[in-house]
């Protein structure tokens, strides 16, 4: 075998299989799936975001690339700006965001991928690049998932003309599943960024566009904002769980020291948990994230390495040991090559804010609007600094020569999924397809949210303890979307979470 893709769409995946058929390696591979996903999942992908990838060398030299968003240089003044709400319909509950091009933070994702590839890429931008701008050009059929999620933002993807002349079938109405999106404009510009390389991006004719409309209209970014811009390549958090080594993603992103954090609280504990779905090993879980979000709460200001000393590890562990048994646009790839590379990459455009760039069908983000990534409250921002995020890419490598790259989508959610994923894998031992449906839970602000497929007893065993719960008929996208790769006994194997529309695609050695 070549190698396996898992990512959230099947043109994702083709386009990232595709380039590993040509030749490629698993860093080719991720650059072209990453693009092809800024089409085919327009809501949870796009080149005016930014993202994060953790993953490994073939010699076995650990990495870690942050090219998430970054704050304006200078803040413009509150009155000024094109900053305001919209409400989000998730059918049983609603969430506000707020949108505008005063939402906008510098978009990295650009920049990122071409670092990646300029490092460790071996076919030219051009042949990796060629899967999407086919796909942005010819179309893609919107599938259920996708116009689910179309339906939810439907406000934001209505609320200009650009958006309306992408995102609608006739001016007013969203696109729906079976529907085709085309993107030409898009196309053109991943054949040019091909051609050109990312300085069209960040210093001609789209950083023009960008600071133009912002300057017009309400918006912080300045073009000095995007010339500045620059993908940082950071030591990924190096941690052993019950034997199996760990690389996860590190600060600035609070994501990695979260799951780090929650496993030691984990193996602190009996040598396993107790067999999967038992009452025993929900409630353990439930604590340990129970655990996991008070530590946030006690941290006054952003969470560094600090968190995972010694003792601080120890009085939550201690906590731990007295206790009785007992939502945003994101998507994520993995992909494993025949040479040992190993690539995991999440990557968000927060919702996106309404605004796309003209001539280009680059719909941007909207990450000074999220609620989540600005817990001092809008526009109290740092200038000019990385923000943070809950994406945590992980690569996990076993002593017999098994790996594991695997991440999720799903905004607060993604790092338990990740975890649980994680548990089922090494403690239990579970098939990799097995460890990601097996059903999940999850604990935030007071309400554990308890995913279908768990036993009714367990549910009520839980519901007794005094915790308000929530329920869920089914497996869903509320809980993540954890696609996984893995390289076990000399074989690829890999899992598309069913959650969010998943696909994997192993690439036969012969196929050249």
């Amino acid at each position: 075998m070549r190698g396996v893709v898992a990512a959230g769409h099947p043109g994702t995946v083709e386009a990232g299989a595709s380039i590993l058929e040509a030749g490629g390696n698993a860093f080719d591979a991720t650059v072209a799936a990453v693009f092809a996903a800024c089409v085919a999942e327009p809501v949870l992908a796009s080149l005016g975001g930014g993202g994060f990838l953790v993953g490994q060398r073939s010699e076995g030299k650990p990495l870690a690339l942050d090219c998430f968003v970054q704050t304006p240089r200078q803040r413009r003044a509150v009155e000024e700006l094109d900053f305001y709400p919209i409400t989000a319909d998730f059918g049983t509950t609603t969430q506000d965001f707020h949108i505008g091009l005063g939402s906008m933070a510098t978009p990295g994702l650009v920049a990122g991928l071409f670092e990646l590839h300029g490092r460790y890429g071996l076919l030219p931008m051009t042949e990796v690049l060629a899967p999407a701008v086919q796909l942005a050009r010819e179309g893609v059929e919107i599938n259920p998932l996708q116009g689910y999620i179309f339906s939810i933002v439907a406000p934001i993807y209505q609320s200009t003309p650009g958006a309306r002349t992408l995102f609608t079938s006739d001016g007013v109405t969203m696109l729906q599943s079976g529907d085709r999106y085309v993107n030409p404009a898009l196309s053109d510009l991943l054949e040019n960024l091909g051609r050109d390389g990312p300085d069209l991006f960040y210093h001609g004719e789209v950083a023009r566009q960008i600071h133009e409309a912002s300057r017009e209209q309400g918006g912080h970014l300045h073009r000095d904002d995007l010339a500045a811009y620059r993908p940082i390549w950071r030591e990924p958090i190096a941690r052993t769980y019950r034997g199996v080594h760990l690389l996860i993603n590190p600060p600035p992103s609070s994501g990695g020291l979260l799951l780090a954090f929650a496993l030691h609280l984990l193996e602190a504990q009996e040598p396993a948990l107790a067999p999967p779905g038992s009452r025993a090993h929900v409630d353990r879980l439930v604590q340990v994230m129970e655990l996991t979000e008070r530590l946030r709460d006690d941290c006054q200001g952003p969470l560094d390495e600090n968190v995972l000393a010694p003792s601080s590890l120890r009085s939550y562990a201690d906590r731990l040991l007295g206790l009785p048994p007992a939502h945003r646009g994101t998507t994520h790839v993995s992909v494993l090559d025949e040479s040992g590379n190993a690539a995991a990459m999440t990557l968000s455009n927060g919702e996106g804010c309404g605004w796309v760039v003209p001539d280009t069908g680059v719909m941007m983000n909207n990450m000074l609007g999220e609620q989540d990534l600005n817990p001092k409250g809008f526009h109290a921002w740092p200038t000019d600094s990385r923000m943070t995020s809950m994406m945590a890419p992980t690569v996990a490598r076993w002593r017999n020569g098994r790996l594991l790259a695997l991440g999720s989508g799903g905004s607060n959610r993604l790092r338990n999924a990740i975890l649980q994923v994680l548990v089922h894998c090494i403690d239990h031992d579970l098939p990799l397809a097995s460890a990601v449906s097996a059903p999940r839970v999850h604990y935030e602000a007071g309400l554990l949210n308890l995913e279908g497929g768990l036993d009714a007893s367990v549910c009520q065993a839980l519901a007794d303890t005094g915790r308000s719960c929530q329920v869920w008929q089914d497996l869903n996208l509320f809980f993540g979307g954890a696609h996984c790769v893995e390289r076990r006994d000399g074989q690829f194997r890999g899992v598309g979470d069913p959650r969010r529309g998943g696909v994997c695609q192993a690439i036969p050695r012969n196929c050249l």
